[in-house]
């Protein structure tokens, strides 16, 4: 049963998902909203982080019409792969259509979590693939996916996420360790 709290438009998302087994393997396709539903389904996913010349990282505010997690501050920008589509491929369409750039992204590895929103009642089971990437100009974001960008150096974001996690995405802090020890050997 979808929430009260989601946007009259989702029924109409039928974006498409690829699903995982245990082994990360492409073993089938879901769609979006469902992948989300009745305790989720594990599916792929791609986070996003982007650094700047400071030493800083740039976080992104869900938009509020966000299906899950809506207003929480995350990462630079995430999605999903569609069928057939690659990570690396989805990170930099997620890019260009979140963050309104076209940036050259590495991917840091992957990992597995599961969180729920008690806002939508929805559920995320991913497995994510972490990209960075460089960034020193402009943000033109795109205002129906961001609400906000700031740039943040990683002891302030620690500290922010210890203080106040409720205001940020689940998986923030889940791939803060992989991203400061890619930058410390950079």
């Amino acid at each position: 049963m979808m929430s009260e709290y989601l946007p009259s438009w989702l029924p109409m998302v039928e974006e498409l998902l690829q699903v995982v087994n245990e082994r990360g393997e492409t073993i089938g396709s879901i769609e979006k909203l469902a992948a989300h539903q009745n305790g989720g389904t594990w599916h792929r996913a791609i986070s996003v982080f982007l650094s700047n010349s400071a030493g800083e990282v740039l976080i992104q505010q869900r938009s509020d019409s966000k299906y899950h997690f809506a207003g929480k501050w995350a990462n630079s920008c995430c999605s999903h792969p569609w069928p057939g589509e690659k990570p690396l491929s989805a990170a930099m369409r997620t890019a260009e259509r979140e963050l309104g750039i076209e940036v050259s992204l590495t991917e840091l590895g992957a990992f597995r979590y599961s969180a729920s929103d008690s806002v939508s009642g929805l559920t995320e089971k991913e497995l994510d693939h972490v990209f960075v990437g460089h960034w020193n100009a402009e943000i033109p974001f795109s205002e129906a996916e961001v609400a906000a960008v700031r740039w943040i150096s990683l002891p302030q974001l620690r500290a922010e996420i210890a203080s106040n996690p409720s205001e940020f995405a689940p998986w923030l802090g889940l791939i803060l360790d992989g991203f400061e020890a890619l930058n410390r050997a950079a």
